[in-house]
């Protein structure tokens, strides 16, 4: 199986179009070490032919361009076969109005997805003979591609920034936010881009693990504060932090998963700097900082 992350970042990408942080001026001076991240987006393919995209970012123009692999093989021929969006997000379900080129292929979602894109106009752009939505229901295995299997199961989370409405509620598990099992033979791997804390659960799914994608978004729960960007907590946005004993660092500490990469690393994150100390503990406990055309094999 192969992967290709097309981005590394959250919404709003790295560095964010309004945010002056120190991240964010450093990216755009070519610091070295701040690499520039689009919007989270994960590729697959078990025969380098035929690819899936999960999430479907609103950088996803610019993330086909820039990897071969995506480049059409004819006048109107993609190597795209398949889309699966794990969430409402606007950086995840965006990036569908840019695949509107009478281009065919299969989106898988879940049914309260479908629901969200069904009562939206603007996804009437998506000709219906071109693209087949498919319902998937939760742990219902599935074709993403031919020889690849996919699941996607519950994580905690919320609904999307723009449907929020009255108490939210930021941990609820349902058909919102999802994770994704891949599997093809013997090959095995998760992606969760986003996840509000570590359930029982969740934990003796990801044991033993050969490989994981994981919401990589803050470091600390105050970060936005803490950066002078925002007052809104990780926490509150859906999502668990890096470091501290409830973050995912230690999470996983004991769940003998092989390999571990972050993705969807939010603008203010501290491991964006190479030679921060979060940077150098993620790293220690076996942790890689996603980044955008960081291919794996495995």
């Amino acid at each position: 199986m192969r992967a290709v992350v097309l981005g590394s970042g959250a919404g709003g990408g790295f560095p964010q179009w309004n945010c002056g942080c120190d991240n964010c001026q450093k990216a755009r001076a070519g610091v070295e070490g701040f690499e520039p991240r689009t919007q989270s987006s994960l590729s697959v393919s078990v025969d380098g032919r035929r690819w899936a995209i999960l999430n479907a970012s609103p950088d996803i123009r610019e993330q086909i361009n820039r990897n071969p692999a995506l480049h059409p093989t004819g006048l109107r021929d993609s190597p795209l076969s398949s889309v699966l969006v794990t969430n409402g997000d606007i950086d995840h379900l965006a990036g569908l109005l840019t695949l509107r080129e009478q281009q065919a292929f299969t989106l898988f979602v879940t049914p309260v997805i479908a629901e969200i894109i069904a009562t939206n106009a603007v996804f009437r752009v998506l000709n219906p003979e071109k693209v087949t939505i498919v319902q998937v229901s939760l742990e219902q295995p599935f074709d993403l591609l031919p020889g690849l299997q996919a699941r996607l199961f519950a994580v905690p989370g919320k609904v999307p920034l723009w449907a929020e409405s009255g108490e939210v509620v930021t941990d609820m598990e349902g058909e919102q936010t999802v994770g994704v099992e891949l599997w093809g033979g013997a090959s095995r791997a998760f992606y969760i881009p986003g996840c509000a804390k570590m359930t029982g659960k969740l934990a003796a799914r990801l044991r033993g693990a050969p490989l994981v994608f994981f919401d990589g978004t803050a470091w600390a729960d105050d970060e936005m504060a803490r950066t002078g960007v925002g007052e809104k907590t990780s926490a509150r946005m859906g999502h668990m932090t890096m470091g501290g004993e409830d973050g995912s660092i230690a999470a996983f500490r004991d769940l003998d998963v092989a390999r571990r990469i972050y993705l969807h690393i939010n603008n203010t994150n501290p491991v964006l700097d190479p030679a921060s100390p979060e940077r150098r503990e993620a790293e220690r406990a076996g942790w890689e900082i996603g980044r955008d055309g960081q291919e794996v094999v495995w």
